[in-house]
């Protein structure tokens, strides 16, 4: 079966849920457009979750999807933590901020039965998840109104272990993507290969469709990815700009300067690696730290620094999140983006 079919899409395009830059208008665009739109949800509350839901139901009858996180909560280590304070503090100092007065940001949670809870009142035609797959029982509640689901991989091996406890399709994350890497299987960031050497091995390697993400930003990438026996692909960097992207106008400045030519994966922002344009903390701390404590108990002490700096036009301490491949960063409503990928595909 291909994509479209599996998904009920017009066009193998997905565009890649992005959590603090998107919320339903961006999947809301994209699905009307023959694309699959989606929801970042792992930020949401059940109620916040309850809302967007009915937005995207009211304002199309294209399919869509709705995305959230797999990883463990950590147990809080407040050595780590202390430690991670004390390497901040000064740049607490430097812009006047007490590092002992920190406020809880929004965190990233992990799929739960409340938010099944509110699924099941909607039946999202497709969920799709990150950092592997939920426990049995909750997948099989997802199943059990026919959603069909998807998840990432970023090597071989996690393809593989997706499709035996599974999922119907496998996003294959090459290392050029934006945002977080979905790798759950190993930490070891030399397994983690770019999207056209990752591509071919995982389509080889199981036998259901495999959408191919990382890197791709136009029509031409995505032929190529097709070429080499894609399904579909999935794209994010290039919806950063759109339109209905919430993204803000310092993200939006620096996706569309020559500061994006040049990202890093780092943990120093959420505690899991994840690609962004290169800023100062990620220069002077370097961009993988040991000091970070785990996802996603990071963010709370940048959040400040970020509050603070942001508030002087400055990204020093802001998550630029970008793939390698900013090119396709133009201002432009994301059908019209949608509808450009899909040039060269054959429907």
């Amino acid at each position: 079966m291909c994509l479209q079919q599996l998904l009920g899409i017009h066009l193998p395009i997905i565009q890649a849920p992005m959590a603090g830059v998107q919320g339903s208008a961006l999947a809301v665009a994209v699905s009307n457009a023959g694309g699959l739109g989606s929801l970042p949800c792992a930020m949401l509350t059940p109620e916040t979750l309850r809302r967007e839901l009915t937005v995207l139901q009211t304002q199309t009858t294209h399919p869509y999807n709705v995305n959230f996180f797999c990883h463990t909560p950590p147990t809080p280590d407040a050595e780590r933590e202390a430690a991670w304070r004390a390497a901040l503090t000064p740049y607490f100092t430097e812009l006047g901020l007490d590092a002992n007065v920190i406020p809880s940001g929004p965190g990233r949670q992990p799929f739960s039965a409340d938010m099944a809870d509110v699924l099941a009142e909607f039946k999202p035609p497709v969920v799709s998840f990150h950092f592997g797959l939920p426990s049995a029982d909750l997948l099989a509640r997802v199943k059990s109104w026919g959603a069909k689901v998807l998840s990432s991989a970023t090597t071989v091996d996690e393809a593989c272990w997706l499709e035996a406890h599974g999922a119907d399709a496998i996003i294959a994350q090459g290392l050029e993507a934006g945002g977080h890497r979905g790798m759950f299987l190993t930490d070891d960031l030399h397994t983690q290969v770019g999207t056209f050497a990752l591509l071919p091995q995982v389509v080889q390697a199981v036998n259901i469709p495999v959408i191919a993400a990382g890197g791709i930003a136009d029509a031409a990438g995505v032929a190529a990815a097709l070429s080499l026996g894609a399904a579909g692909v999935q794209v994010g960097t290039a919806y950063l700009t759109c339109s209905e992207a919430t993204t803000s106008p310092l993200h939006r400045a620096a996706l569309q300067s020559e500061q994006a030519r040049v990202t890093a994966l780092t943990n120093l922002f959420t505690g899991r690696p994840a690609r962004g344009i290169v800023n100062r903390i990620m220069r002077e701390m370097g961009a993988i730290s040991p000091l970070a404590p785990a996802f996603p108990l990071a963010t709370a002490a940048i959040a400040p620094l970020r509050a603070q700096a942001e508030s002087h036009g400055l990204t020093d301490f802001t998550p630029l999140w970008a793939g390698q491949n900013t090119s396709g960063c133009h201002t432009q409503p994301a059908a019209e983006l949608t509808r450009a990928l899909a040039t060269l595909v054959r429907t």
